[in-house]
């Protein structure tokens, strides 16, 4: 097998993982364990949890001590042995605590994967700029094809959904040791300070008023970015407490609908240069923040039949809301930070979206969900929830657009190109 398609099939199985359980836990959580939506939110704040720290602190081992598909091997074998370790949990404390230590060993898989990816292809010769690219679309595939299995194999509200995740886990772990060595580069360096090796000096951009507002908004933001992995397949289940919609397409393929979303994604990226050309960063960023308004907003009022257009569309829109912020954040990111900070900057924007945004949103939907939008039978108000996620975006858009100054450069964006 070449080294691209070996490539290929890691970052499917990366992804694979990630897919089999993320969008369907809702479904086991409440609908099998019929466990608190408060402590809900805190399943998926161990995802934030995890990026706050373990990205960085592997990334310093597999630079000095360990080769990095070795780490990247052993990650995802302790992985999966946890997420093998979920279905005979009942204690939905002890259930959050065994997720946390999946994710303390699958999030920062994701950055080592990149890196492995970038180190194989430079020792082959490939440009990585051109070639990583549709490489890293078998991840998202890889998603889109686990999500599908969970769905079509009727195990989105069971535990037998830990035990795909798992094994593909432990697949990808074995597989992962066959892959060619990538060496630790700074042995023996001791030269770096500890605030540098941290990645901590980027908090002195925060010193930059814009650069500062930039980071604040990504937070808060952030917090939107996993609300409708955490409840949009819930939702669409729900359906089925009605009974016009019981037996309906969106009710029985739940996840396959979600899906769309991931492969909105796929396609939007390749929107990204002509939007980012024509309108600038800080347009593209607020034409997110907006489709995220739009995102919630259709789920609240579309159903099965007459609004089943509204499901599909807010799920196409998802892929806008999702990359136009993400990437061209990064973008901007690169930008306006000097070589000696770029790296670092780059890890604080994923800090503050993935981990503190993260973090907040989980917890403060969950909170929420369970004081202000849970009926006296204990079933959710949905069109109540999405309408306040949608509100909740659009007056960040509005602060982003008023508060956030930044004039569009092309030149800036040629530089990253070159």
């Amino acid at each position: 097998m070449g080294i691209k398609n070996r490539l290929i099939v890691m970052n499917f199985l990366q992804f694979f993982v990630w897919g089999a359980w993320l969008i369907t836990i809702a479904n086991y959580w409440f609908g099998t364990k019929h466990w608190s939506p408060t402590e809900f939110g805190a399943v998926f704040s161990t995802m934030g949890i995890s990026s706050l720290f373990m990205p960085t602190l592997t990334g310093i081992i597999a630079d000095r001590w360990i080769n990095a598909e070795k780490l990247y091997g052993i990650l995802h074998l302790f992985g999966g042995i946890a997420l093998a370790a979920l279905p005979y949990v009942d204690d939905s404390t002890v259930f959050i605590s065994v997720v946390l230590v999946a994710m303390i060993c699958y999030m920062p898989t994701i950055a080592l994967m990149n890196s492995i990816s970038y180190t194989i292809l430079k020792n082959n010769n490939y440009d990585v700029i051109k070639v990583f690219p549709p490489i890293r679309v078998w991840g998202t595939i890889g998603f889109i094809v686990a999500m599908w299995v969970t769905n079509l194999s009727g195990f989105k509200a069971t535990h037998h959904q830990f035990y795909i995740a798992a094994f593909a886990a432990i697949v990808l772990a074995v597989y992962s040791f066959t892959m060619p060595q990538c060496k630790p580069q700074n042995q023996g360096e001791s030269g770096a300070s500890l605030t540098e090796t941290l990645g901590l000096n980027a908090f002195k951009l925060f010193k930059n008023s814009k650069m500062a507002m930039f980071f604040v908004f990504s937070m808060f933001l952030g917090a939107a970015l996993q609300l409708t992995n955490m409840y949009g397949d819930l939702f669409l289940s729900e359906f089925k407490e009605i009974p016009q919609y019981a037996d309906s397409f969106v009710v029985r393929y739940s996840t396959i609908i979600m899906s769309i979303s991931q492969i909105s994604e796929t396609l939007f990226i390749l929107a990204i240069p002509f939007f980012l050309k024509q309108f600038g960063i800080k347009k593209v960023m607020l034409i997110s923040m907006v489709a995220w308004v739009l995102r919630f907003g259709l789920f609240a009022y579309g159903d099965p039949e007459g609004g089943l257009w509204m499901i599909i569309l807010s799920c196409i829109i998802y892929g806008m809301a999702f990359d136009f912020f993400n990437i061209s954040g990064s973008l901007f990111v690169e930008t306006q930070c000097d070589a000696s900070t770029r790296a670092s900057a780059q890890g604080l924007f994923m800090m503050m979206t993935n981990g503190f945004g993260a973090i907040l949103g989980s917890w403060l939907s969950g909170l929420l969900i369970s004081i202000f939008f849970t009926n006296s039978e204990g079933k959710f108000v949905w069109m109540d929830i999405w309408n306040s996620f949608a509100i909740y975006s659009l007056v960040i858009a509005i602060f982003f657009a008023i508060l956030f100054k930044h004039k569009h450069k092309p030149e800036e964006l040629g530089k990253i190109s070159h």
